[in-house]
């Protein structure tokens, strides 16, 4: 999904999330508990992919600029969710 695919599905539902700018295509969906907002959720592999790929960074400079960059940042009770996937 693109940034306005995931807007339209937020605003038919009449809900509201906050977006990590720029990582669309590590996008996974929402994430949502009883009586707590909706959270965006990302993979964080997909994440250090795009870092990789569209910015040019080398792996570890992909691991430590999505650690203090990303992870790192607290943007109010709906910061999104970056999910670590495991693979079978």
């Amino acid at each position: 999904m693109n940034r306005k695919e995931i807007s339209e599905y937020l605003e038919e539902r009449g809900e509201t999330a906050v977006l990590a700018d720029g990582l669309d295509d590590a996008f996974m969906g929402f994430s949502q508990r009883m009586n707590e907002p909706l959270l965006a959720v990302y993979s964080l592999k997909k994440v250090i992919e795009i870092l990789m790929e569209r910015d040019g960074m080398s792996y570890e400079d992909a691991i430590e600029y999505a650690d203090f960059n990303i992870l790192g940042a607290w943007v109010g009770p709906q910061t999104p969710i970056f999910v670590y996937p495991m693979e079978f």
